[in-house]
């Protein structure tokens, strides 16, 4: 069964301005960084099943002790600000971090997909209205996407029928060319 239907994420983060807004966002308490991050991943293109089926976006949850320490979920923020340009709903409590995670960074892929596995649930109040629904989640950046598909397995066990997913940054692929991002100040 494939867990999520697409991804689709604005910038590359070996590179230029995206690395360094998603950062500032993430580590350096400047939420008013979603705001032009959420604009860029707005103006993403998608196929036309996920543009018309989209009912709601879900942020990936931070683990309770993680959101104490810095105070928000960035991909909280980065879904509150995109979620009125897809005219859609945020469902911050529709997925759950059931269990603490070591931080991923220095992590390899199979290392990385066993630290999250089982890591998110649906509350059970919450499964009526997931049902059948097609959800974008989002989060920050993908690299394995490890998380990702952690969090949309739980949401598919939840009720969920399909899983789109957006994040502004992306780890290169190693095949990758190298090209300098886009100038983020414009719109």
């Amino acid at each position: 069964m494939p867990a999520i239907r697409t991804v689709r994420s604005v910038a590359r983060m070996d590179t230029g301005t995206g690395a360094q807004l998603v950062h500032a966002l993430k580590y350096q308490g400047w939420q008013a960084a979603a705001v032009p991050m959420a604009r860029r991943m707005a103006q993403l293109q998608w196929p036309t099943d996920v543009h018309e089926e989209r009912a709601a976006v879900v942020p990936l949850p931070l683990s309770p002790e993680r959101l104490r320490e810095r105070g928000y979920n960035q991909a909280e923020c980065l879904a509150r600000a995109l979620a009125p340009a897809w005219r859609v709903p945020v469902w911050g409590d529709a997925l759950r971090r059931i269990r603490t995670t070591h931080s991923q960074v220095r992590l390899t892929p199979s290392e990385r997909a066993g630290n999250v596995s089982r890591a998110f649930a649906v509350p059970e109040s919450r499964r009526a209205q997931l049902r059948g629904q097609h959800v974008v989640l989002v989060d920050d950046v993908v690299t394995t996407a490890a998380t990702l598909n952690a969090a949309a397995q739980a949401l598919l066990e939840g009720g969920a029928r399909i899983i789109s997913c957006v994040t502004f940054g992306r780890a290169p692929d190693p095949g990758d060319r190298a090209i300098p991002d886009s100038d983020f100040t414009r719109t």
